[in-house]
């Protein structure tokens, strides 16, 4: 299943009837929660209802899309599972009419549903057009349609379609590191360092006369409406700048090495400790991950983590010595065997070196060009005393 968004452009007509279904979805799916808890509650057994009930109660439920409420139902039962499943994942919740993002999903039935180049026609909405920036796949693969608002006030739409890829097992061939780096974006085995251009640290300042001057605005005033818009604005364009930056560099990256190789962190975690928080979300190194794996995949690649416990900092990649005095502040990593480098491109060898084991330990297969390019790697470091 593969999903293709665009970005749409409603008449003004369209737009009272997008605010009009993204409110009745909503609510049904409110209230449908409302009423399994009580239900639940007096007789401890579970409601079923559909959305064909409430519509004899509420009868401009019938101005929207039925297909929409009837997803309604299918999310709903969803969390359920899910937190059935895992009760970590928690109890759904009502939503917030002051939701920033309002979205509903639509399912193709017949011909309700059809994309050409500069239209998509969708049920009781009609043709919207839209900005087809990307071919898609047949109209016979279309499943379902989820059209959203963000923020900002922009509309989009996300095609799923049910496409077959053809497997593709690449035997690695390449193969690199990437160590995070908290001030850049990561470092890599091959001593290359990526720096983020820290957009939402460049906008900050932006972003913070600009939530000064919502705080003396009265609340739910136009004037207070307005300027909600313009940070809304703000941080999209941000969030439109990270990842456009990161969908370039993961893309590149999936075409040059067969093999990445990179530490299982818990970016969550580490955003709550040493106030690190503003720069590991703006860094987008979750997000970068998330792109260069399905990436990786596409091309019949690997994406391999490592235990984030593995000491790659601390580990000589030349001896293998393990210096367990090392202090986060030791920018250089020196080891009496001789070899002296950065210690972020000695954990990038590190973590492409533990990669490489770990795949092979796994049962796949490399190539010996590989085997023999990181052990010349590892043994002649080009920034190594030695080699110097």
């Amino acid at each position: 299943m593969r999903a293709y968004k665009y970005r749409i452009y409603p008449n003004t007509e369209q737009i009272i009837l997008l605010a009009k279904t993204f409110g009745c979805t909503r609510f049904l799916y409110n209230r449908m929660l409302s009423d399994k808890i009580d239900y639940y509650e007096r007789t401890k057994q579970t409601l079923n209802r559909t959305p064909a009930f409430y519509k004899q109660e509420f009868e401009w439920l019938k101005e929207v899309d039925s297909l929409a409420l009837c997803n309604v139902q299918l999310h709903l039962n969803t969390a359920f599972r899910n937190f059935f499943r895992d009760k970590k994942v928690g109890f759904p919740k009502l939503k917030s009419r002051k939701r920033n993002k309002h979205s509903y999903t639509t399912n193709k039935v017949g011909k309700n549903i059809d994309l050409t180049a500069t239209h998509i026609k969708l049920p009781k909405l009609g043709k919207v057009k839209v900005v087809k920036h990307r071919d898609a796949p047949s109209l016979d693969k279309l499943k379902s349609v989820t059209v959203s608002r963000t923020p900002a006030g922009r509309y989009y739409v996300a095609v799923l379609y049910d496409v077959n890829v053809e497997g593709k097992n690449v035997t690695p061939d390449t193969c690199i590191g990437l160590d995070f780096s908290m001030s850049k974006l990561f470092v890599d085995s091959e001593g290359k360092c990526v720096a983020y251009p820290k957009f939402y640290r460049r906008s900050e300042l932006k972003l913070k006369r600009a939530q000064r001057t919502l705080a003396r605005r009265r609340e739910g005033s136009n004037r207070y409406r307005k300027q909600r818009y313009k940070i809304a604005v703000l941080h999209e364009k941000v969030k439109n700048q990270r990842k456009d930056f990161l969908h370039k560099l993961s893309t590149l990256t999936a075409k040059k090495y067969d093999m990445v190789c990179v530490e299982d962190l818990n970016m969550k975690a580490m955003s709550r400790s040493l106030n690190f928080g503003k720069s590991v979300h703006d860094n987008g190194w979750g997000i970068f991950l998330t792109f260069l794996s399905y990436k990786l995949e596409d091309r019949g690649k690997v994406l391999v983590k490592i235990d984030k416990w593995y000491p790659s900092s601390k580990t000589c990649s030349v001896c293998g010595k393990i210096n367990k005095n090392l202090k986060l502040s030791d920018r250089e990593y020196v080891c009496p065997c001789g070899n002296s480098m950065d210690r972020d491109i000695n954990a990038a060898i590190n973590i492409a070196g533990e990669g490489l084991k770990t795949y092979k330990a796994a049962g796949h297969a490399v190539t010996a060009q590989l085997c023999c390019a990181h052990e010349s790697a590892r043994l002649r470091s080009p920034h190594s005393k030695e080699s110097a």
